[in-house]
């Protein structure tokens, strides 16, 4: 229908911001606004002013208060000068540009700023460089624009209705379409369509229930086939933006609705938690425990040195295995790094463990020096198995459980409680063809052994292999090697080559 939009769809504002999957936000401009302008009778000066009033400069060259003269009376070098510039023109607002990221910590140090300033999510650059609030907005108005034509120079009050879009535009913006009035435009355009229109009815923040069921009542009774509502701010994040608040005060936003408020609060705090949480190391204390476990793979040495925070929880790894080339070393070291870095930013060990185990090159095979783990596919494999027993309890990637060795307690067990006899019905059939049942006693204990090992047979096969341990090496993991079975991880086999 030769428009911004997708057919009757009216804009959702001059100028939004879409947020972005990865972080960020993408600022849309209509294009035919200029193009209004024209038909309705204006001078391409004037049509320049208006497009400008609304989408800003761009730039910070002839900004009131905030310029490059200003930024190099504080020490900014032209490098920082073009950084910001570079970012202004797709800003959604000018304090989205004014901060450490974009002027460096340097130049916020040498006007007097401390690391705990610098540091503070809610740490405002231009009211700490000497501006006023007042001289921000007017510096954000020209080199953002006021995202609204209501206002603009030149432009008559008559054409205001033809800009109109299904929200208030920017901070200033007033008008907007009426819900009422995306039904009707629905309803006259139903009648030449066989199918329901792709169409959202939007509706502000402020909207009540009853005027919901209005809107649906209403389009019932015109025809429509079918209804899609959105109702601003309802979602606590989503895609489209018409407006950006500065801070989180709400003396600030005296012109908008409490819903508004209270739900532009609520995202902006769930915003920060989820990126102080990602941001935040939580460092070792420098005495701190852990311990070391010596253990030979297939021959070659391995020392796994653990750190701990005071609770206990594991915080940092060290693996060495010195007789190894250089290279493997250091790669064995950036590794351990990488993954000491991950759990003090908060990563949980679970995921580490999930990724690693049963990760196969070599050195693999079978492990001597350690009581729980008799064989591995690999070092970093066994690593993540012997972490996973220690701070995870998980006895299920080990082959003999801690408990297993402790004699005492088995013996206290067989003495104290001794195995629970318990009965079976076993048939018999005679050369004579006859049948005879008898009872015979069975240890549930023996019952358990089996119900284990046929889980362990399950678990093998959903892994692909064929379910039968190796005779060698216990594991279960014998895959077919022609007319024999080969035993991935010690290699033997059961008589091919």
């Amino acid at each position: 229908m030769d428009c911004d939009t997708t057919g009757i769809e009216p804009d959702f504002s001059l100028v939004k911001f879409k947020k972005l999957a990865g972080g960020g936000y993408f600022k849309i401009i209509n294009r035919s606004v200029p193009v209004a302008l024209k038909n309705l009778g204006y001078t391409q000066d004037q049509i320049q002013e208006i497009t400008n009033y609304a989408v800003g400069m761009g730039s910070l060259v002839g900004c009131p208060h905030l310029n490059a003269e200003f930024l190099k009376s504080k020490g900014a070098t032209e490098e920082v000068i073009q950084k910001v510039e570079s970012s202004l023109i797709s800003a959604f607002d000018i304090n989205f540009v004014f901060n450490r990221y974009t002027l460096g910590d340097e130049f916020l140090k040498t006007n007097g700023a401390t690391d705990e300033q610098i540091n503070d999510i809610n740490f405002n650059v231009l009211e700490f460089l000497g501006l006023t609030k007042e001289q921000i907005n007017q510096a954000n108005d020209f080199v953002c624009g006021t995202m609204t034509v209501e206002g603009a120079p030149y432009l008559k009050e008559e054409h205001l209705p033809v800009f109109d879009c299904a929200s208030k535009c920017g901070k200033s913006g007033t008008r907007y379409i009426h819900w009422e009035g995306h039904i009707r435009m629905m309803a006259a355009v139903q009648p030449s369509i066989s199918g329901a229109i792709s169409k959202t009815i939007n509706m502000t923040s402020d909207c009540t229930i009853d005027e919901i069921a209005t809107a649906y009542h209403l389009s019932w009774s015109l025809g429509t086939k079918a209804n899609a509502i959105y109702r601003d701010s309802s979602k606590l994040s989503q895609p489209l933006n018409a407006q950006a608040f500065e801070d989180l005060a709400l003396t600030d936003m005296d012109e908008f609705s409490t819903t508004e408020k209270v739900t532009t609060v609520a995202e902006k705090i769930v915003e920060k938690i989820v990126y102080k949480n990602l941001r935040e190391r939580r460092r070792l204390p420098n005495r701190r425990g852990g311990y070391t476990q010596k253990a030979t793979i297939g021959g070659h040495k391995v020392y796994l040195r653990t750190g701990e925070y005071n609770d206990e929880a594991l915080g940092e790894i060290f693996i060495d295995m010195h007789k190894e080339g250089a290279a493997y070393r250091s790669l064995m070291n950036c590794f351990s790094i990488a993954i000491s870095l991950g759990l003090q930013y908060g990563v949980p060990l679970e995921e580490f463990v999930d990724a690693f185990t049963f990760t196969r090159f070599e050195p693999n095979g079978i492990v001597s020096g350690h009581d729980n783990i008799k064989m591995s596919t690999s070092v970093i494999d066994y690593i993540f198995r012997d972490l996973a027993m220690k701070y995870l309890g998980r006895h299920d990637l080990v082959h003999v459980a801690p408990d297993d060795l402790n004699p005492s307690a088995v013996q206290g067990e067989a003495k104290d409680n001794p195995p629970e006899v318990a009965v079976k019905e076993v048939e018999e059939v005679h050369a004579d063809g006859s049948v005879s049942t008898s009872i015979q006693p069975y240890t549930k204990e023996a019952n358990s052994k089996i119900l284990a090992e046929q889980r362990k047979r399950q678990t093998a096969k959903m892994k692909g292999y064929e379910g039968d341990p190796c005779q060698e090496c216990g594991a279960w993991t014998l895959v077919r090697n022609g007319s024999c079975m080969k035993c991935d991880s010690c290699g033997s086999t059961t008589g091919c080559s």
